[in-house]
């Protein structure tokens, strides 16, 4: 039995209110973002041609559209969706899992929006080895733990905004690699030390950056190309309090299993 289409698809959306969207937001939608919208605003329609599928018992045929295959259209990626699900489910183990968020403040997500490839990697690290490196602390689990990070650049509004998933089990390996250590029931890991750990990381990681010259900055982020600027910037994040969230998944790891983005790291 086939799936029924939504009444409403996201196309449908773009397609009224895209133009609208696109020139209220000009100053905040980069290249990527305007192909996405367009690629599946044009999905499966007469824009990207079609062609016939025919049947090999029956004979009957009809014309198909074809599809975009971006990696964000939800049209394209249903089937691609699903083994991904299946694959992850099958490296859950039978213990509690954790979902970690881990947040830019503006004033760092506008440099990752002009830097996307360094900064975005910057922050996956930084979230990943945080989070390592605090559940090794024979203070808080004392073990080694595991991940799942996905990358998410926009909100729920879809406006950038940068931050990381993460699934983690609720204990990890001795540090001897000879028994399993498990969290306390309900608790993973202190969130302000883990917070200013990702803090302290992360802008370690940009100002390196900016010292190897790998970062670029246009329009009203120019002048944070002059090294008192980047550092005036840099003095501000640090003084500033990050966000990183942290509860049990609502109904399951599973549940937070999702592949809204290809840029994806899993540590072991």
């Amino acid at each position: 039995m086939g799936v029924a289409k939504p009444a409403i698809e996201l196309a449908d959306i773009f397609r009224r209110h895209g133009d609208a969207y696109l020139r209220d937001h000009a100053g905040r939608l980069g290249r990527s973002e305007r192909r996405v919208m367009a690629a599946i605003t044009a999905c499966r329609t007469a824009a990207l041609g079609g062609h016939v599928e025919q049947c090999d018992e029956c004979g009957a045929s009809r014309i198909a559209y074809n599809s975009c295959r971006n990696r964000h259209c939800p049209k394209c990626q249903g089937a691609a969706r699903a083994a991904w699900l299946d694959a992850r489910k099958a490296e859950l183990l039978p213990a509690p899992y954790f979902h970690l968020v881990f947040t830019l403040p503006p004033a760092a997500a506008e440099i990752a929006f002009q830097n996307k490839r360094l900064v975005y990697a910057a922050l996956m690290r930084a979230a990943a080895e945080a989070t390592m490196t605090l559940a090794e602390n024979p203070k808080r689990l004392g073990a080694r733990i595991g991940m799942l990070a996905v990358l998410h650049t926009w909100g729920q509004t879809l406006t950038h905004h940068p931050h990381v998933h993460c699934v983690v089990p609720g204990g990890g390996l001795s540090l001897d690699g000879e028994r399993w250590i498990a969290c306390k029931p309900g608790f993973f890991l202190p969130v302000k030390a883990l917070a200013r750990l990702f803090r302290r990381l992360f802008l370690a990681a940009l100002e390196a950056a900016f010292g190897k010259g790998e970062l670029r900055f246009f329009g009203e982020l120019a002048p944070l190309g002059e090294r008192r600027a980047f550092a005036e910037r840099i003095g501000s994040l640090r003084k500033m309090d990050w966000i990183v969230y942290a509860k049990p998944p609502f109904g399951g790891p599973e549940q937070r299993c999702s592949p809204i983005s290809r840029a994806t790291l899993t540590v072991q």
